[in-house]
């Protein structure tokens, strides 16, 4: 099965039923087709061919799934940006995907010329960007007037790519995940048979950015009817009365939203009468905001743990699984559609109780790291299993437990950070000698980014400074929240420095 046919199939069956809804606008399926086959053909005129790379630079809005939906039908592999990285962060990922075609929302047509000067080349599409007159940008609202609505219907195979995500390597190197028309496909299926069972009065509301986890839901809930509620962002004091005003049946969310929720006390009160269910991933819930959660919405909660590797779940911690206290800290059972194994180093399966690294082996997986070779054969065996790097233990009874990262990675707010990235520029500064950054307990964010920083003999520089050294070059979430000055760092028999040493004080009595 190909993405763009689920595409076409959906569009086909609901026509006239209302697919996407943002602030008072509302799209029919037939609209949202019509939409995404015009913006379609501009891309296509533009000279755009299949498989190549279109960079998208857009937030939340009216246009976000007709936008992705032209992509898939175009033929090409979209490279989303995600709009809170920096500038030098964007650039990267463009040059190294030879993206010669930048899509952007009216919002970032400011950042979107910036690019443009950083990248060699670099044409700009912009949505409703007309306004902006420092911004050289085809407005494609207004070329869609004038294209035609019949679906370009370009050739593609399941091998096509469709996606190519970046994300962040185990040191901090940026990798570029990509994704096929069939494996997308796959992807849809996934959470179809995991995760939710929409069907045509199912709404899903979206206020995390449909870059990531939250846009693998449009899919889903479009072959069967559902509609995709989207929100400009989360705002902790009226993301519940919109989810009452547009009739949510289901919301996904990080659990740092959930715990703003909380903490605003307007989770306690709002109706959720139309809610079924309460998707979380992306990085542990604390155990008090789980009952807590449960005790104010009842049997709601759905947990995934997956990857940009493998998404959306590897394993699932369902709804029932939630009324038994023992299974709270486990990440669940294997998805129904995935081969799971713990596995030594060398790839042997391990017993229950005793660890080793999750490995998978499923449809929804990654063909490969775009233009990487080497890593993707780091990464995945020559009989297909995906290395998630993930340390973690089956119990007897099939249940997961994640013991550690062995990425070292960093999950705040439901983002990634991964310290060799920070730490990289905190050793610019001719102050510094060495640098380990770790993830330190945070009641808000669940984990915050912490730096142990050793200063070369005589030499000063502040915790202001350094933060606003990391500022400069990297996303907002990426910056310590505490900078702290020892004397040195703790190593490893060959020199490496144990960022365990530093990160299990932190976490004693919280795990």
């Amino acid at each position: 099965m190909l993405a763009v046919e689920l595409v076409r199939r959906g569009a086909a069956r609901f026509g006239g039923r209302p697919a996407v809804r943002f602030g008072d606008r509302t799209l029919t399926f037939t609209e949202v087709d019509a939409a995404s086959n015009r913006m379609a053909n501009v891309l296509v005129g533009l000279g755009a061919q299949r498989g190549e790379r279109i960079g998208l630079l857009v937030d939340n809005g009216l246009w976000s799934v007709p936008i992705d939906f032209a992509c898939v039908k175009a033929g090409v592999a979209r490279v989303p940006l995600n709009a809170r990285l920096s500038l030098d962060e964007q650039a990267r990922m463009l040059g190294a995907t030879e993206a010669r075609i930048l899509v952007h929302s009216a919002e970032l047509a400011e950042r979107a010329g910036e690019l443009a000067d950083r990248v060699d080349g670099l044409g700009l599409v912009g949505v409703g960007a007309g306004a902006s007159a420092a911004v050289d940008s085809l407005d494609l609202l207004s070329e869609t007037e004038r294209a035609s609505s019949r679906d370009p219907r370009v050739p593609v195979t399941a091998a096509d790519p469709l996606l190519v995500l970046y994300t962040s390597g185990t040191t901090g190197t940026l990798k570029a995940v990509e994704h096929t028309q069939g494996s997308f496909a796959a992807i849809t299926a996934n959470i179809l048979a995991n995760l939710v069972s929409p069907g045509r009065d199912s709404v899903m509301l979206h206020a995390a950015s449909l870059v990531h986890a939250s846009g693998t839901f449009v899919l889903p809930y479009w072959v069967r009817g559902g509609c995709a509620a989207v929100l400009a962002g989360f705002d902790p004091g009226s993301y519940l009365d919109q989810a009452a005003r547009y009739r949510v049946t289901e919301m996904n969310l990080v659990p740092t939203m959930l715990g703003m929720l909380v903490e605003s006390g307007t989770a306690e009160h709002a109706d959720v009468s139309t809610l079924r269910s309460v998707i979380y991933g992306a990085s542990p819930m604390p155990r008090p905001l789980v009952e807590q959660v449960l005790d104010s919405w009842g049997p709601k909660l759905v947990q995934y743990y997956g990857q940009s590797e493998a998404p959306l779940c590897i394993t699932v911690l369902d709804q029932a699984d939630h009324l038994d206290p023992t299974l709270l800290g486990t990440a669940g059972h294997p998805a129904v559609d995935a081969e799971v194994i713990v596995a030594s180093e060398d790839g042997t399966p391990l017993p229950p109780d005793e660890v080793g690294e999750l490995r998978v082996r499923a449809p929804f997986q990654m063909r490969a790291y775009a233009d990487a070779p080497d890593l993707t054969a780091e990464t995945v065996t020559a009989d297909g299993w995906l290395r998630t790097r993930d340390l973690g233990r089956f119990d007897h009874r099939g249940y997961i437990t994640l013991v550690d990262r062995t990425s070292d990675m960093i999950i705040t707010g439901g983002y990634n950070v991964y310290p060799g990235e920070v730490e990289e520029v905190l050793l610019t500064h001719p102050a510094v000698s060495g640098a380990a950054v770790v993830g330190a307990p945070d009641d808000t964010w669940v984990e915050s980014v912490t730096a142990f920083v050793t200063l070369r003999s005589g030499a000063r520089v502040t915790e202001t400074e350094l933060r606003s050294l990391v500022r400069s070059r990297l996303a907002g979430y990426k910056v310590p929240k505490h900078v702290h000055f020892v004397d040195a760092l703790p190593l490893s028999a060959v020199g490496k420095v144990l960022r365990r040493a530093l990160r299990d004080p932190l976490w004693e009595g919280r795990r």
